[in-house]
């Protein structure tokens, strides 16, 4: 058992030892990791449906006594001020939204410092790793990451080690989440350590959830891959979409999977009919379709970002893959739906194809 979680213990065999949580929401939290993991604290220990903190304890801290607004637009009041980290076992930092302001104050980063220096064990779920890092105490540790966010973290953070093809890590004293229902599967693992497995089961199966995942387990595969089955094949293209301005050869993707390049070779024609090497491509123009599409950027630096030496190389890879330009496709939207490449990945990750 971890030494925060020791310290709360009664005594050997004492079933009513306490778990103390600590809340921090961050501007625009999104609302499904705080929600899924308070629940589970509440029916770990809820008893009769009575809805009450039992054995699990929580509260919400903040520096300032003011709502604190959901990325839904829901907000809620905090109940305590930061005041000294060391009264819980775990300060769990709820993140969301990226660019919609500062989503921490100073006042909270020293908070999660003095935290840190006093060995509570800190949990960041979805874009909180990202305040973790600014606060300076994820130096030496692992972080999981969201896919989605993955390339936002490695531009500002690129020193960080950053995992993006599992639901949540544990490195220590500091535990990180993807978000989203992988706070579920956090708050399961804490608890089974706390309580045991049977009381971890018993709010799981309350949620209606058969059971929880595992540090390791792959996040849901990004767009494209819905109908992937083999979990390798499913890892392969979630490293694909973290290394699409970079892209790797299939020799290191393979190795990074433990397989032959060969091997490599005939999973994704079993999946998804096309060769990794394929996928890869598509993979990464229909990630530059997107940016045409949604910003302003230049047509060179969209390029380098998908991981093509130069613009040229880009607009030849993209005219052949939709059937018009760069240029083209941002005059034209509409036009650039109508070849849609995710159809095609779509169509190549049928059953039979």
């Amino acid at each position: 058992m971890p030494e925060a979680l020791q310290a709360r213990a009664k005594g050997p065999g004492d079933v009513e030892r306490e778990l103390s949580v600590g809340f921090v929401l961050l501007n625009n939290f999104t609302l499904t990791p705080f929600a899924t993991f308070v629940d589970a604290l509440r029916l770990a220990g809820d008893e009769a449906d009575l809805s009450r903190p039992i054995r699990c304890r929580w509260s919400i801290v903040s520096s300032a006594r003011r709502p604190v607004k959901a990325s839904c637009g829901i907000e809620i009041m905090p109940e305590e001020p930061l005041g000294d980290p060391s009264r819980f076992d775990y300060v769990v930092v709820v993140g969301g939204l990226l660019h919609k302001g500062a989503p921490a104050d100073e006042q909270t980063l020293t908070f999660l410092r003095e935290a840190a220096r006093r060995n509570v064990s800190i949990v960041g779920l979805c874009t909180a790793t990202l305040t973790l890092i600014r606060a300076g105490i994820m130096n030496g540790h692992r972080c999981c990451v969201s896919w989605f966010h993955y390339q936002d973290l490695m531009r500002e953070f690129p020193e960080i080690t950053a995992v993006a093809d599992q639901v949540f890590v544990v490195d220590r004293r500091r535990i990180t989440c993807a978000g989203g229902a992988g706070a579920l599967d956090v708050a399961a693992w804490i608890i089974e350590r706390q309580f045991g497995r049977a009381m971890a089961q018993k709010c799981l199966h309350i949620l209606l959830v058969d059971q929880a995942r595992p540090p390791n387990a792959a996040q849901p595969h990004p767009p494209g891959s819905e109908h992937v089955r083999d979990a390798r094949v499913r890892r392969a293209i979630l490293m694909m979409e973290q290394t699409m301005a970079t892209p790797v050869s299939m020799r290191d993707l393979a190795s990074r999977l433990n397989i032959t390049p060969r091997h490599l070779e005939r999973l994704f024609h079993a999946e998804v009919g096309i060769s990794p090497q394929e996928y890869y491509r598509l993979h990464r123009l229909r990630f530059g379709r997107f940016l045409l599409v949604t910003t302003d950027r230049r047509i060179s630096d969209i390029a380098l970002e998908c991981g093509f030496s130069d613009a040229s190389h880009f607009t030849r890879a993209f005219r052949e893959a939709f059937e018009q330009t760069p240029s083209q496709t941002r005059n034209d939207a509409e036009r650039a739906a109508t070849y849609d490449v995710d159809a095609r990945l779509s169509q190549a990750s049928q059953p039979g194809f």
